[in-house]
């Protein structure tokens, strides 16, 4: 079962006011702009999970499973991602915000991707706003779901990303074997 329970907690431990999500995942304005929708995993996601994650191994479309060791329980989690390839580099988004995944990815400093029978270790680095900003552009062309959590859409310029992208974490890859991409 993916590991997708949102946990919003800033890297201090401290919770921002607008980490906070209401109980049904409802439309927030956060200080101006359009709204932005709270991630909550219900029923549907779930099943949308389960089929994205059979995608995945079956290597069809953009999917990937990111399998992350919880930094608590030491169990292994997985969770279908999609990757955005910028400069010939695969980034990692999370744009549901500081979700469990990603806690469990800064904990360890390095995760597995999975797609159809190629699973390949990376080493993570999260990268500041500046440099996130080109990627969450780029990610909301790809993966449109995930709209709806954005303030941004895909005519907005790369500053409007920059300003949003504490609330969506950016990782780049590299790859720790020699043989992999």
């Amino acid at each position: 079962m993916p590991d997708t329970t949102p946990n919003h907690a800033h890297r201090s431990g401290q919770q921002r006011p607008e980490d906070h999500a209401d109980h049904a995942g409802k439309a927030h304005s956060e200080g101006g702009g359009r709204p932005v929708r709270r991630f909550r995993m219900s029923r549907v996601d779930r099943v949308g999970d389960m089929i994205v994650s059979m995608l995945a191994r079956a290597g069809i479309g953009p999917f990937h499973l990111l399998i992350t060791r919880g930094r608590k329980t030491g169990r292994l989690h997985t969770n279908p991602v999609v990757l955005v390839e910028q400069d010939g580099r695969p980034w990692l988004v999370a744009p549901y915000g500081a979700v469990s995944w990603v806690h469990n990815a800064r904990a360890a400093g390095r995760l597995r991707l999975r797609r159809a029978r190629d699973t390949r270790e990376y080493a993570i680095r999260e990268v500041g706003p500046d440099e996130a900003g080109p990627i969450l552009k780029r990610y909301i062309a790809i993966a449109s779901a995930t709209r709806p959590y954005f303030r941004a859409n895909n005519n907005s310029p790369v500053e409007d990303f920059i300003a949003e992208a504490h609330r969506h974490p950016v990782f780049q890859l590299t790859p720790l074997s020699k043989d992999a991409q």
